[in-house]
């Protein structure tokens, strides 16, 4: 994947617009300051960032003015990973960063977040009305006894009510964890009982598709089956009355109280994320207050370039990693737009509708909203005002080159597409969004600053232009202090670190062009092998899904007894599609001429469905494990999948080829 010297970029940015960018303010800043190099652009400055990983996290915290109320002692103490330490010696507090803005008199009316909800309409609060909430509501858990490193857990949809609780939360110490009410009982359990939370804060329901969806019983359930709970507080989104024992939202944040942040260590814990788990429990995984503060202001300030004069809409919900990083936008000053509803209600345009309602100049989304989007022939540019939007940031998947071209010809030819790629484990983006550089179709522009991000062949060989392994090799701020109840460590090492010994390996594969732009594959744990070529399963889907009669595939490679390989591909039609002969060769044919022949599925199968992770991903390693023969109670998780009953399909299948 060497790219043509020829090649022209799809989106180029401007001479007025790389000079106003704060990454190049920064660099001019940091080579005054810091010994950073003054020429040469985004791809001096990052060989800079991590050849002097240290000094390059001090001029972060220096240019972003971090609050340290004790000074560190050194930038990196312990450089090994995993144990990586940062910082030493430094106390702050995140919240008191978030909630910066509010201080400056000029700024206190203007909206801190925008809260938009399936009847589209604006909800503002203030950045003087949601600091005095966080102070309201963080002497309240104070009285409640919540002490520094307790958990607070949210059963909460993207609502405003969720970011004052989590502020509350870091303000005091606390360690903040969440999930979405669509969410059931079992998956909730799954993941709030491994951290023994000793406050819940719950809706009575949401409502989602243009229906209400109630959540008492699930609640109820919640209280019971967390008996380190000592509070629950009740949020009534539905309008229903607080149940017996739990505390009313109202009451808690009435008070015109000043926020006390706790000054706590900066490896002290923000949150616990959680993995999919789909083969098992969650991951629970703990970061820092200050890791994610650093790792944070760069990559929203920097890479995405947010400011005070910006409106970041990211659609997410409050159980994936998106959430905690659109929270985070508060850091700069921006506001944060909460959109809580459908995806595609009452339409498929209804994020659009969203960024131009609220004026969002960064808007991200999904690569499968792009793609289902121009599969369902819309027309955004042309329907809605998006001339406020700068960005268009994608994640949850690799976005096909045809995204990226349906995103410029159908919402501006002058569009910034920024295909970001990271993880819930480090809750940021290993490569994607630079302001400064060109976009060139299906490729994220380049790794992040302070990201010794590589592509490795088995050895640990570096590669240039082939498909390896995404490694990093030296330490970042936002890598996990460690796994809840992992007391040896031993658990956090083995899913990172067993393959190549201090260096991290993510599970994805990569290409890192000879521009030093990269290609995401898909992941490398469920890795295609035909004939001794590793190839992502991503690839398979961009080209299959760009027919019109497909609306979602999943292709697994399985080795077999005898030596063989199967490599079957199942395809959930469009609405009045038939898999006949025709439509298999057309698929095969798509395969054959868009990747390789090697490429080619041994079958094509028809499903009633593709199951997900609750966070929308396919999940191919559990069908894999199904088609090995392997029980479905030991395949997967299932609190973990959107639609368990889809798995049956591939159980049976199982079965009848034994």
């Amino acid at each position: 994947m060497t790219s043509a010297a020829d090649e022209a970029p799809l989106w180029q940015p401007g001479p007025d617009r790389v000079a106003a960018a704060a990454v190049t303010r920064f660099q001019s800043w940091a080579a005054e300051h810091h010994g950073a190099p003054a020429e040469g652009g985004y791809a001096s400055l990052h060989r800079w960032s991590v050849d002097e990983l240290d000094t390059f996290w001090k001029a972060v915290a220096e240019w972003f003015d971090v609050r340290f109320s004790t000074p560190y002692e050194q930038v990196i103490g312990d450089r090994s990973m995993p144990g990586a330490t940062w910082f030493t010696g430094a106390t702050l507090n995140y919240a008191e960063h978030a909630l910066r803005a509010s201080e400056d008199p000029l700024r206190a009316d203007a909206p801190a977040l925008l809260h938009v909800d399936e009847s589209h309409t604006q909800a503002p609060t203030s950045w003087s009305e949601l600091r005095r909430q966080v102070g309201s509501l963080a002497a309240e858990l104070r009285a409640l006894g919540v002490a520094p490193g307790d958990r607070v857990s949210g059963y909460l949809p993207n609502i405003p009510q969720a970011v004052v609780a989590f502020l509350a939360t870091a303000a005091v110490g606390g360690i903040w964890t969440s999930c979405a009410p669509d969410f059931g009982a079992r998956s909730v359990l799954d993941r709030f009982q491994q951290v023994e939370p000793v406050v819940l804060f719950t809706v009575d329901g949401y409502r989602y598709g243009g229906k209400e969806h109630h959540r008492a019983d699930t609640v109820a359930e919640l209280r019971r089956e967390l008996p380190t709970l000592r509070a629950v507080v009740h949020i009534p989104l539905l309008g229903t009355e607080a149940p017996d024992g739990a505390l009313d939202w109202a009451a808690l944040t009435a008070a015109d109280t000043e926020p006390v942040f706790e000054q706590v260590p900066f490896d002290h814990p923000l949150w616990v994320l959680y993995s999919s788990g789909t083969t098992g429990l969650p991951k629970a995984i703990v970061q820092s207050q200050g890791g994610i503060l650093v790792e944070h202001l760069k990559q929203l300030g920097l890479h995405c370039d947010l400011g005070p004069e910006d409106r970041f809409f990211w659609y997410t919900s409050t159980g994936w990693m998106m959430w905690n990083f659109l929270v985070s936008g508060l850091l700069t000053g921006a506001t944060v737009v909460l959109y809580d509803g459908s995806p595609g209600y009452p339409d498929i345009s209804a994020q659009w509708r969203v960024a131009e309602q609220t004026g969002a100049t960064l808007y991200g989304t999904s690569a499968a909203y792009v793609m289902a989007c121009r599969k369902a022939g819309i027309h955004p540019g042309r329907d809605f005002d998006l001339s406020r939007v700068q960005c268009v940031a994608t994640t949850g998947s690799p976005l096909p080159p045809d995204g990226f071209r349906w995103l410029h010809d159908e919402v501006a030819d002058d569009l910034w597409i920024a295909s970001v790629s990271g993880g819930t484990d480090v809750c940021s983006c290993f490569a994607g969004a630079v302001p400064t550089l060109p976009v060139h179709i299906g490729e994220l522009q380049a790794a992040s600053l302070g990201t010794d991000l590589h592509s490795w062949d088995p050895a640990g060989e570096p590669l240039t232009g082939e498909v390896g392994e995404l490694v990093v090799t030296k330490p970042m701020p936002s890598m996990p202090v460690r796994f809840w109840n992992d007391p040896d460590g031993s658990r956090y090492h083995d899913s990172y670190f067993d393959v190549y010994p201090g260096v991290w390996r993510h599970g994805d594969w990569i290409t890192i062009t000879d521009r030093g732009s990269v290609v995401i594959h898909g992941r490398s744990d469920s890795t295609l092998n035909r004939q001794g070529v590793r190839m992502g399963s991503a690839d398979i889907y961009e080209a299959v899904e760009r027919l019109p009669e497909i609306r979602e595939s999943l292709v697994i490679g399985l080795e077999e007894p005898d030596g063989g390989y199967w490599m079957p591909l199942f395809v959930h039609l469009a609405e009045g599609a038939t898999l006949d002969d025709a439509l298999r060769d057309s698929i095969k044919r798509t395969i054959r001429e868009n990747l390789s022949p090697r490429h080619v599925p041994d079958e094509v199968i028809e499903v009633p469905g593709i199951p997900h992770t609750l966070t929308g991903k396919r999940i191919e390693v559990p069908v894999k494990r199904l088609l090995q023969g392997t029980a479905l109670e030991k395949a997967v998780n299932p609190g973990s999948i959107d639609n368990l009953e889809l798995l049956h399909f591939y159980e049976k299948l199982a079965r009848e080829r034994r």
